[in-house]
């Protein structure tokens, strides 16, 4: 038996076997061949197996997200047969004698980058597509096969670390438990392990090779280590730690359909934070009283492309619907930071936590804001959304964001669309906003508070070093304060206000937090009902 330790960033039992996260990363090299043929025949093989890949993705995904969703997929598949593209390949086989992962990765990169220098957007935006069918077929090519996990059974997840855009792709019914070698306690990958409800550990030093790989493990989320091939006591201790966890679990379901009421009458609404249309089972499964945070900006890091309003309409409209009359709080993409997209072809920055992101983005390419909020209002005729606004730092911006809403609604109602007047609000995040809280809360219909951010700008520290963690106090008095400032401002101008950062969460806080007055605590689904037992056990005046 091998131990590792690592830092937890969601407690809990998992048990089962190890699956390195596969990369994909590929190096091509140029090599002289022989059988111009047979090469050639290697690619079109190839080209056939991406073919069938993409055509399951696309049928994974019209489950999933329907036809809009999906038809990226298919976008690829008919790239794939470019006669022009084709052409290209077997050509640089045929005339230099060389390999077919060269001659498909120089095809790429030559259409690649005609299509990035055409004037018209659509076609610029074709390029990384053709960059990624490329890929594919290399991939194949160089036997690699696609990246993610290769198995069949639910699995612990190792990797190195995971971004963002690697996370939301993963079947999360395959995965038991995340553990990585880097990575923060405030990164995405500890997001997802906290809406998943699943034990994750990070800065585990744990090797990524064959001596784990496939081997029956036990994460201890509660200790933050990792048991490799277990001995039969220590296996058995284990399975009757995670028998005492289900049981509790099953406690908490008798807490299901009660309203959030403490002992003196206080109520507070508690919703789910969520980045997936896939999360959706989880937001029921918990009994959330609705979304208090979808994280938009998955779906564009979903895309290979900006995506269409229509996809996003088709989107925002299944939630809306799912959740039956159930609040919907959307927030606008919050692209940039830790969070990118090649497409979107952001500068390079010293500092990107302090640069182009989020808002900024949308008042600066309204085209990609405008695209979202058309989506967002059509979907609000098939459900009750609200749409939030986030890294707010001046009244400025709400009332530009206000007439680019009005140019929306104006257009919509020309063309006849049906759409609602929704409740918009802001998240505070950012040190400027909670000293303006009070003019903010004038001119908006709600507030939350993204305690994740707000930590990291008050604190000066970058939320994603993990060399930093031992400075990093979310219970900073400085935070407290602010808190404690907000739902005040808000409350004197008659709107409500929140919390959606994962500080929500802290179980630790929420006698706190309904001290303070907060109206709602929107966190990962598996806290729903932990947070509702204490609710239910609380005398606020007591307090």
């Amino acid at each position: 038996m091998e131990i590792y330790s690592g830092k937890s960033v969601f407690g809990g039992i998992a048990i089962g076997k190890i699956c390195i996260y596969k990369k994909g990363q590929q190096t091509v090299r140029r090599t002289k061949i022989e059988d111009v043929e047979a090469e050639k025949k290697r690619y079109h093989d190839a080209k056939a197996e991406a073919s069938s890949q993409l055509q399951d993705l696309y049928d994974k995904a019209l489950k999933e997200v329907g036809e809009s969703g999906a038809e990226i997929f298919e976008a690829h598949k008919m790239m794939l047969e470019d006669g022009d593209y084709i052409e290209s390949v077997e050509n640089i086989i045929e005339s230099e004698n060389v390999n077919a992962e060269y001659a498909v990765a120089m095809t790429g990169d030559n259409f690649a980058e005609m299509f990035a220098n055409m004037e018209d957007e659509y076609f610029r935006a074709r390029s990384a597509d053709i960059k990624d069918i490329s890929e594919r077929v290399i991939s194949i090519l160089l036997g690699n096969g696609s990246e993610g996990i290769k198995s069949s059974e639910p699995v612990i997840v190792l990797a190195d670390d995971l971004a963002p855009s690697e996370t939301v792709q993963m079947d999360k019914e395959l995965v038991l438990s995340f553990v990585t070698v880097h990575g923060s306690a405030n990164s995405h990958t500890a997001i997802l392990a906290k809406t998943m409800s699943i034990p994750a550990l990070i800065g585990c030093e744990i090797p990524l090779d064959d001596s784990v790989d496939g081997k029956m493990a036990i994460v201890d989320g509660f200790e933050g280590k990792v048991y490799v091939e277990p001995d039969e006591e220590t296996l058995a201790k284990k399975k009757v730690r995670l028998q005492e966890e289900n049981e509790k679990k099953d406690l908490l379901n008798k807490l299901k359909g009660k309203d959030n009421v403490t002992l003196d009458g206080q109520h507070i609404n508690l919703y789910a934070n969520i980045g997936n249309i896939k999360d959706l089972a989880l937001v029921l499964k918990n009994d959330a009283g609705g979304i208090g945070l979808f994280r938009s900006e998955f779906i564009y890091l979903e895309s290979e492309d900006y995506p269409t309003e229509d996809k996003q309409f088709e989107i925002y409209k299944t939630v809306a619907q799912t959740l039956a009359g159930k609040k919907v709080i959307i927030r606008t993409l919050d692209i940039g930071a830790d969070k990118q997209a090649d497409y979107f072809e952001l500068p390079k920055e010293e500092n990107p936590a302090l640069g182009m992101r989020a808002i900024r983005i949308c008042l600066t390419k309204p085209w990609i804001f405008k695209t979202q909020l058309r989506a967002l209002f059509r979907a609000s005729a098939f459900g009750n959304i609200s749409i939030m606004y986030p890294m707010i730092t001046s009244v400025e911006e709400v009332r530009e964001i206000k007439k680019i809403v009005n140019e929306v609604k104006e257009e919509l109602t020309n063309e006849g669309i049906a759409f609602k007047d929704v409740e918009q609000g802001i998240m505070i995040e950012t040190p400027a906003s909670v000293m303006v809280a009070d003019e903010l809360a004038k001119e908006v219909d709600f507030f939350s508070i993204g305690t994740n951010d707000l930590t990291q700008y008050t604190l000066a520290i970058d939320r994603q070093n993990q060399t930093l963690d031992k400075f990093y106090d979310s219970h900073s008095p400085a935070i407290m304060k602010m808190l404690k400032m907000v739902v005040d401002s808000a409350h004197a101008n008659g709107i409500w206000a929140g919390i959606c950062g994962e500080l929500g969460a802290d179980l630790t806080l929420t006698q706190e937090f309904l001290k303070m007055g907060f109206d709602e605590l929107s966190v990962s689904p598996g806290r729903i009902l932990p947070i509702r037992d204490i609710v239910l056990k609380t005398d606020v005046s007591k307090l």
